[in-house]
């Protein structure tokens, strides 16, 4: 059986460096689930069981079905507002969001399809019928790994952006968060989180 580590294929996306870099970000397919409001809402923690209920379950069928066996990626989020010159940390309530789970080139849409149906029947997932498998390509993006509270990200988005503008480019897309550690397992000082800004 075929062991993918997929953290490990794709480095440069998953494991970047404590300093900003420009990489370019490829179609990836994902499960996605779209909300708005406060990051620590029931709404967003009802899209993250719902994202891996079925990544899980998409994992032990693939395992199966097609001999190949994978980790989980991580959790990741798109966070935006209507005019994102007003996004702002101290207003998350007025934050929309797409929280999703990279999924591997052998997964298609018949099998999450199929999935969806299983845990359906298995577990109350409230936000479930919300699941969609979509690509996603971002093209252009500066990023870093940053460690420490999700509180304190503010001055290094803030470089970031300082960063793309001074290279004479301009802010793309919606800001981009993928959590490499479980934050209820994790102190918050050792939480480390890739963030993302696509640029053109």
């Amino acid at each position: 059986m075929d062991k993918i580590d997929l953290k490990k294929e794709l480095k440069n996306l998953y494991n970047p460096s404590s300093k900003i870099v420009v990489v370019d970000v490829p179609a990836m397919n994902f499960l996605m689930i779209d909300g708005e409001g406060d990051p620590i809402s029931l709404q967003y923690a009802a899209a993250i069981e719902a994202l891996f209920g079925v990544s899980y379950a998409l994992k032990f069928i693939i395992k199966k079905g097609k001999g190949v066996d994978y980790s989980v990626m991580p959790l990741e989020s798109l966070w935006w507002v209507d005019d994102m010159t007003k996004f702002s940390a101290d207003r998350k309530d007025e934050w929309k969001w797409t929280a999703m789970i990279m999924q591997p080139k052998y997964i298609t849409a018949d099998d999450v399809n199929l999935v969806v149906e299983q845990v359906k029947k298995k577990k109350k997932l409230p936000a479930l019928p919300k699941v969609r498998f979509e690509s996603f390509k971002e093209g252009p993006t500066a990023q870093i790994m940053y460690v420490g509270p999700f509180s304190a990200e503010g001055p290094t988005i803030a470089k970031i952006h300082a960063y793309i503008l001074n290279s004479g480019h301009t802010l793309s897309g919606k800001h981009h968060e993928i959590y490499l550690n479980n934050p209820a397992k994790t102190a918050p000082e050792k939480l480390k989180t890739i963030l993302r800004q696509p640029m053109k």
